[in-house]
C-alpha cells in the first residue's frame, strides 16, 4: 500500500470537508469577490437612477471601467478589464449573478474535495482570461458580429464558472451526487445540463458570448490535461500570492523560528538538525487541513511519515 493509499484510507475515516465559514475557502473567497462587485455596481446604479440618469450614462461612466471591451484600442486604455470583468455583474442582471454562484458552488465544492483548496481560483482565473479572449477574438474574426467591435463588451463569471465546472467532470466524469438516488447521478449529466442551460441562456446574443464560455471550458480541461502530465498551473500563483503576503509578515522577513517546530517537536540529546516528530491529533489534523488546502503532492517526507503512523496507530 503506498502512502497515498494510506492517505485515501485514513482519510475515509477522518473526512475534513470545508465549510462555508472555515479561514482559507476559496470557493467561499470566490463568491465573496462576485458579490461584492455586484453590490458595489448595483449601490452605483441606484445612486444614478436616484438622481433619474439614464442607463446608457450610468453604463458609460461606470460598467465600462469594469466590463471587458472587444475593442483591442479600448482595451490597451484600461487592461485591468480582463481581470475585473470575470468578478462582476450588474444590477438589472441578478439572476445571472445568483445561477453562476449556484453552479460554481455545486462544481467547486466537488473540486475541492478532489484536489484540494489551492487550485479552485487559479482554473476559475484561467477560465476567465481563456474566455476573455476568446470573446475578443470572435469579434475581430467572425465577419457578421465584426461591425460590433466597438460596442460589444463581456461581463460576467460564465466563462471562468465553466472552466471550473469543466475541470472538475473532467477529473473524474463518473463522480456521483444525490448518491441516495439510485445509486446516485453522474457528474457528466449535470455537466451536460449546465452547458445546455448555458447556451440557451445566451442563444439571444452574438456568438462572441457562446464562444467565451467555449473558451473558459477549454482552460479547465487543459488544466487538468496538463496537470496529469506533471505541470500545475495553480503553483506560481499560489507562490506569487504567498510571496506577496509575505511581505507584510515580519516573522517571515526576519527567519523568526516556526512556532509548530517548538510545540510539535522534541530534539532531547539528539543533533539540533535532527527532529523527532510528537504524533498527536492536533498535528494530524493540521497535516489533513493542508492536503485540503493545497493536496496531498504538497506535505513534506515527514508530514507524509506522521500521517502514515498516524494510519498504522489507528490514531
Amino acid at each position: 500500500m503506498g502512502e497515498s493509499d494510506r492517505y485515501q484510507e485514513y482519510k475515509n475515516v477522518k473526512r475534513h470537508r470545508f465549510s462555508l465559514g472555515q479561514d482559507g475557502n476559496a470557493l467561499m473567497g470566490l463568491f465573496t469577490l462576485n458579490v461584492i462587485f455586484f453590490l458595489i455596481l448595483l449601490t452605483v446604479q441606484v445612486a444614478y437612477f436616484f438622481y433619474q440618469q439614464t442607463p446608457e450614462l450610468y453604463n458609460a461612466q461606470v460598467v465600462q471601467w469594469f466590463e471587458l471591451p472587444a475593442s483591442l484600442t479600448k482595451l490597451s486604455e484600461r487592461p485591468w478589464t480582463l481581470l475585473t470583468y470575470m468578478f462582476s455583474d450588474t444590477g438589472s442582471q441578478l439572476i445571472r449573478i445568483i445561477s453562476n454562484m449556484l453552479w460554481l458552488w455545486a462544481f467547486g465544492y466537488i473540486l475541492q474535495e478532489m484536489t484540494g483548496n489551492d487550485k479552485i481560483i487559479s482554473i476559475y482565473i484561467y477560465g476567465g482570461l481563456l474566455g476573455g479572449i476568446f470573446f475578443i477574438a470572435a469579434n475581430y474574426l467572425i465577419p457578421p458580429i465584426h461591425a460590433q467591435v466597438n460596442s460589444s463588451a463581456l461581463l460576467g463569471a460564465n466563462a471562468a464558472t465553466m472552466a471550473v465546472a469543466m475541470a472538475t467532470t473532467s477529473l473524474s466524469p463518473n463522480h456521483k451526487f444525490f448518491t441516495q438516488i439510485r445509486g446516485g447521478i453522474p457528474i457528466w449529466v449535470l455537466m451536460a445540463i449546465y452547458i445546455i442551460i448555458d447556451l440557451v441562456g445566451v442563444s439571444s446574443y452574438n456568438a462572441a458570448y457562446s464562444l467565451s464560455h467555449i473558451g473558459g471550458a477549454l482552460a479547465g480541461f487543459l488544466f487538468v490535461v496538463l496537470m496529469r502530465k506533471g505541470w500545475d498551473g495553480s503553483v506560481w500563483m499560489n507562490n506569487l500570492y504567498d510571496w506577496f503576503i509575505n511581505l507584510f509578515n515580519p516573522n517571515k522577513k526576519n527567519g523568526k523560528s516556526n512556532t509548530k517546530n517548538k510545540i510539535f517537536y522534541n530534539t532531547g540529546n539528539r543533533s539540533p538538525y535532527s527532529k523527532k516528530a510528537i504524533i498527536t491529533q492536533q498535528r494530524v489534523d493540521e497535516i489533513l487541513d493542508k492536503i485540503n488546502q493545497r493536496g496531498y503532492q504538497f506535505l513534506t517526507d515527514e508530514e507524509k511519515q506522521i500521517l502514515k503512523k498516524a494510519a498504522d496507530e489507528d490514531l
